[in-house]
């Protein structure tokens, strides 16, 4: 009893934090990850907030995306920023008014469909469905030229994890390096792509072409998502296409990225395997894409290896053991509560409950003893980065999951 009212008063604190971060612009409602560091709307940070808040006010759960689509491109694509209110933070020239120009993991679709599990409501898909259908659309073709059924990432922002060490040797990078190179690289993707006037299929692929694991992962658990939800709104030729895309997907993956029992990231138009253990080795977890023996091995040798993952606070998002690893370093070692989430999700799916059961309660004790902090150490547990961070709220999921 008394542990269950522990995880209320978190689940409580959680919602709070994501009303105390919620802005309003006109008819829009979003929320900012951080109001310091962290002042706009981030595109799959939004659908971690819309995953939560479907446990609180499934209403605001749909406002939170509503917003995030509505600067959509016409191409289809989601931008990963909408600067709704500038401030000193982040002055990034996109090249865009308003907006940032690369897109970010496409949770979307499966945020849409944990809404749609809450409430039944066909009004809601019914209204979000033409956005979804463009930008996954957009995914399996623009970023997809040669119809080899993987999605490329033109810059690593796209992934979320923007100075991971899988992006070191796409950017000409050293393991040792500093947040500032890094960060340099990067900002020269954006005016070459700015100077590509946007063209991904046949400019920005030359300078930057990463088919990453989590990212395609998460793109293929969104599509049955879509798959789902075309299904309710009885659009069975998208049923077809959408199944059918997820399919060949899985194939692609195992067919390029597979080897010695691990999906690796790929480079260039070789398909050059990025062999740097990171936490992307149990993305293909979430998409159930490894066989239950394959997800079993990965779990004993890397997650539960004490030479790799299995520090004092899992899941650090860099194996120790890997030159680039540092437990301070920014997506180089540090552990996020959301990656934890998509380990937990994942260890779900192939019934490793106690294992999960013990990423659930880490992230619980990180943010009780530190608040929503942006990331932790993995051996010493201390908080770092942001403060007031939302992405600590997804420990209000992995709570509801493990109770229902």
């Amino acid at each position: 009893m008394a542990k269950s009212l522990k995880e209320n008063e978190l689940k409580k604190v959680s919602y709070n934090l994501l009303l105390a971060n919620r802005r309003r612009i006109g008819k829009y409602q979003y929320t900012v990850p951080s109001p310091e560091t962290y002042p706009y709307q981030w595109l799959w940070d939004s659908c971690f907030h819309s995953i939560v808040l479907v446990h609180f006010n499934v209403e605001d759960a749909k406002k939170e995306l509503l917003s995030l689509v509505s600067s959509q491109f016409k191409d289809g694509l989601i931008p990963h920023m909408i600067y709704w209110e500038r401030t000193n933070a982040i002055n990034i020239h996109w090249g865009r008014h308003g907006t940032s120009s690369i897109t970010q993991p496409p949770m979307i679709a499966y945020a849409v469909w944990q809404i749609y599990k809450k409430d039944n409501g066909r009004e809601f898909l019914q209204k979000i469905y033409p956005n979804l259908y463009s930008y996954y659309n957009y995914l399996i073709t623009e970023r997809d030229p040669r119809q080899h059924h993987l999605s490329g990432i033109i810059n690593p922002d796209e992934s979320g994890e923007d100075n991971s060490p899988r992006f070191d040797i796409p950017l000409g990078l050293l393991p040792q390096q500093t947040l500032e190179e890094s960060t340099k690289r990067r900002v020269a993707l954006v005016n070459k792509h700015i100077a590509c006037d946007f063209n991904v299929k046949d400019c920005m692929r030359n300078f930057f072409w990463v088919k990453d694991v989590p990212f395609n992962s998460i793109l293929i658990e969104n599509l049955q998502a879509m798959e789902n939800i075309a299904g309710v709104l009885n659009l069975h030729q998208d049923v077809t296409f959408f199944n059918l895309q997820q399919n060949l997907m899985k194939k692609a993956m195992r067919d390029l990225m597979f080897e010695d029992g691990i999906f690796w990231s790929t480079y260039g138009e070789n398909y050059k395997k990025i062999k740097v253990k990171t936490w992307a080795i149990f993305a293909p977890l979430f998409a159930k894409i490894y066989s239950k023996s394959e997800a079993k091995k990965l779990i004993k040798n890397q997650l539960l290896n004490s030479r790799e993952f299995a520090t004092n606070y899992p899941v650090p998002t860099v194996s120790i053991d890997e030159q680039s690893y540092d437990p301070t370093g920014f997506w180089r070692g540090p552990v996020w509560i959301a990656i934890n989430w998509f380990i937990f999700k994942g260890l779900l799916n192939y019934g490793f409950y106690e294992i999960a059961e013990k990423i659930k309660q880490s992230s619980i004790d990180l943010v009780k003893k530190n608040g929503f902090r942006e990331q932790f150490n993995p051996e010493t547990g201390e908080g770092l980065g942001a403060y007031n961070f939302t992405w600590g709220t997804l420990v209000a999921d992995m709570i509801e999951e493990v109770n229902n």
